[in-house]
């Protein structure tokens, strides 16, 4: 077994120099994600709209079932979509199973609930005579939803900055329904666990670096947007 420090030099020489399969799996895990995240935010946001500023019955049995989701462990989301999408489950027929559609899925799943409950706290702290005041000035209701969403813009971008990180790194889901395929649904966590799996630190390293950068840059943003919150909370 290679010792740690020469783990990490080649770590650093496959990020360096370009490596076809190991920036392939890092591709992967970007694109698989931010499909993931834009699909889920508009009408996850849309949902936390709807829970701020309507009054129905169930409305807050609704948000803290949103609440206890955002705990639920990637595996088991991965293990339910399982069920659904293998050939004896219900969705079999679509055959989603072990491709990029299905990481997709199951990622928006999981983010889902980030984004709802995040976003509603963005919303309920924001000034409520806001969408009066529009409504009042003449805009449409879409208009004054809009203004209102530009109003709590950081706190939102906060939302969707911890649902992507959430899911960028995740690999309960993305294993089950995935399968690790290389050059296919082999994406960066998949990746880290099956390279170390076999004793080889080096790509694992590597990955892991891809992590922790983003990690930094995923803070670093938060912090940003959370400074520029503060003002308006």
């Amino acid at each position: 077994m290679e010792s740690l420090s020469d783990a990490s030099r080649r770590a650093f020489e496959l990020l360096l120099s370009g490596n076809a399969e190991l920036w392939g799996i890092i591709g992967i895990s970007f694109s698989v994600s931010l499909r993931a995240i834009a699909i889920a935010t508009p009408p996850a946001l849309l949902l936390a709209f709807v829970l701020v500023y309507t009054r129905f019955p169930g409305r807050r049995l609704m948000l803290s079932v949103f609440n206890t989701l955002m705990a639920v462990p990637a595996v088991v989301v991965g293990l339910s979509l399982y069920l659904l999408l293998s050939r004896s489950g219900p969705l079999g027929d679509l055959r989603l199973l072990f491709t990029q559609t299905a990481m997709v899925i199951g990622q928006i799943v999981l983010s889902f609930p980030i984004l709802v409950a995040m976003g509603h706290s963005a919303m309920a702290a924001a000034d409520q005579r806001l969408w009066e005041t529009a409504l009042t000035l003449g805009a449409g209701r879409t208009r004054a939803m809009l203004t209102l969403l530009h109003e709590v813009r950081y706190g939102l971008l906060i939302a969707i900055l911890a649902g992507f990180g959430r899911i960028i790194a995740e690999i309960g889901t993305s294993m089950m329904v995935g399968g690790n395929i290389l050059h296919h649904t082999r994406n960066i966590p998949t990746a880290i666990a099956l390279e170390t799996s076999k004793g080889a630190f080096a790509q694992g390293i590597a990955l892991g670096m891809v992590l922790l950068l983003l990690a930094f840059a995923l803070n670093m943003l938060l912090s940003v947007f959370q400074q520029h919150e503060a003002p308006a909370t």
